[in-house]
């Protein structure tokens, strides 16, 4: 006997073709039958014609901690998805040893949040572990980050690893990735990410190409040197013989509006070349981070704590300033060219400053009657640097040519906040796709849409048998009706579950219907089916 079958639905298996009518049979966790099914089931569903697709993937988020406190992880099946990859952006919580851990703890929560659990795991096998030890309701994938590597063996230090660290970080990063994490994460923005070349990045990526590895990229600069940062990581993997993958890939600042064509571009002669190079988007014209990331990189040396000490230094203080005041050269100064309008304060910590969630720096500043930078300074030292943004810099003409793009994949690079005002993709990205891109602008068709929320980033990821609706495959499904999916979250009022998706499986497990969650938590540790080629 079978376990389900969905009834009299259309069909859009993840391929890119067309939907088609039919009924899909689940048994042990896996998709058994696609087509017309009679054979009697545990539970027969009528779906009335509503889509059934495989369920979401959202290949890059930051829910590494969030998921430890809250395994339901509501948040993403009220959205459809049923796998997350967390370990984006180089920023992750392994591995993690107490010479420098209270370094990596203040580098990670702002973005990733902060736990209830002590950090009682050291490699990032003990992180994977301990995940699947809190039985998620969705399956989770990580990458081995960069930043967390480098902190682990050398700290905040601004100055190139020895040979000696290398070789530390190439051991913990092979000790990850034969663990099952599908590649490496950089984040070349974000100091200590930022402090390394792309000679030392590619020799660590020489471990990458021992494993069907994936290298995945922040890019150091998204504003003024959106080009020569894309030229940098082409670099890397090209030297090193590895798969690129650059995360949400965006022009960011007016003046750098239209340079995702060049970016674009510069990915195809890639390809031309024989270069495997993809990249991923999210369907908003506002990106989030820390505040921290508008300051000049050399302050960051040293972990937040010398930071602060910076910030209250009056001549360092002024230095800062000065820097903030006009364009750089050899790094992205986004405030210059889009102004402290466009940065909106997302979460503090304080209940002092809970009153400027929601504001920009702008309007704080005119408020407080300090200067912007000052206010912004101001702020990070009162909350020792645990400050979230939303910041408006992104083009939609840009926006829509990457969606579009079909070596893209849509993802939510979704930030933990659980107070404030977080980012909207937190809770609308998947559904938004639908009712804005395909139903409203119809910039994608709903296959096309489909594949980029599954079979794409399944394959993409190396995470197994997902992604696809054929006999033999994991049984994560989501079904929806195309005319009412939508995002409800919005920039004032971001917390909205969306409407309009109707059944979430994973691995065969029915956990949401409709508007109820059956609390019943299903989600595996995926691992990636590496390939080593030393055997």
């Amino acid at each position: 006997m079978l376990d389900y079958v969905l009834k009299n639905g259309r069909i859009v298996d993840g391929t890119g073709n067309p939907w088609f009518i039919g009924d899909i049979a689940i048994k042990d966790g896996r998709i058994v039958q696609v087509g017309r099914v009679e054979t009697e089931s545990k539970e027969e569903i009528d779906v009335g014609q509503h889509i059934i697709s495989p369920g979401f993937i959202d290949g890059h988020c930051h829910s590494d901690l969030m998921i430890l406190d809250h395994p339901d992880s509501r948040i993403k099946l009220e959205q459809g998805v049923t796998t997350e990859v967390v370990g984006n952006c180089g920023l992750a919580p392994a591995p993690f040893f107490p010479q420098f851990g209270n370094q990596l703890q203040a580098y990670v929560e702002p973005v990733l949040g902060k736990t209830n659990r002590e950090w009682n795991w050291h490699t990032v096998e003990d992180y994977m572990n301990v995940l699947a030890s809190v039985n998620p309701s969705e399956n989770v994938s990580t990458y081995v980050a960069h930043g967390a590597l480098r902190i682990a063996v050398m700290g905040f230090e601004k100055r190139p690893a020895r040979p000696a660290e290398v070789e530390k970080m190439k051991v913990l990063l092979e000790d990850g990735l034969k663990a099952g994490a599908i590649g490496l994460s950089i984040g070349l923005l974000y100091a200590p990410g930022s402090y390394t070349s792309k000679e030392e990045l590619a020799e660590l990526c020489t471990v990458l190409s021992k494993y069907n590895g994936l290298l995945a990229t922040h890019v150091r600069g998204e504003g003024n040197n959106l080009v020569p940062s894309i030229q940098e990581v082409l670099w890397i993997a090209e030297k090193s013989g590895v798969q690129l993958h650059i995360s949400h890939l965006k022009a960011a600042g007016k003046r750098n509006w239209g340079k995702v064509l060049d970016a674009i571009e510069m990915i195809e002669d890639a390809r031309n070349r024989g270069m495997d190079v993809t990249c991923d988007v999210y369907p908003y014209s506002a990106g989030s981070t820390m505040l921290t990331t508008l300051l000049p990189p050399w302050s960051l040396e040293g972990g937040i704590q010398r930071t602060i000490e910076r910030l209250k230094d009056k001549v360092t203080r002024e230095e800062i300033k000065n820097e903030l005041n006009r364009e750089q050269e050899d790094w992205d100064n986004l405030v210059a060219s889009t102004g402290w309008e466009s940065v909106f304060v997302s979460s503090v910590q304080t209940s002092k400053n809970k009153v400027f969630e929601g504001k920009n720096i702008a309007d704080i500043s005119r408020s407080t009657g300090k200067d912007p930078i000052d206010q912004m300074m101001d702020l990070l030292i009162e909350e020792f640097g645990n400050v979230s943004i939303v910041f408006f810099h992104m083009s939609d003409t840009d926006l829509k040519s990457v969606i579009k793009y079909d070596k893209s994949l849509i993802a939510s690079d979704s930030l933990t906040c659980s107070t404030g005002k977080p980012h909207p993709r937190l809770f609308g990205t998947f559904p938004r796709i639908f009712s804005k891109y395909v139903r409203e602008e119809k910039i994608l068709k709903l296959e096309d849409a489909v594949r980029k929320m599954t079979s794409f980033p399944a394959k993409r990821f190396n995470l197994g048998k997902r992604g696809l609706l054929v006999p033999g495959y994991i049984a994560d499904i989501t079904v929806f009706d195309e005319d009412r999916i939508a995002d409800r979250a919005t920039y004032e009022h971001p917390t909205q579950y969306p409407d309009g998706i109707s059944y979430v499986f994973v691995n065969g497990t029915k956990t949401k219907e409709f508007n109820t969650y059956t609390k019943r938590r299903s989600g595996k540790v995926v691992f990636s089916e590496t390939i080593c080629v030393d055997g």
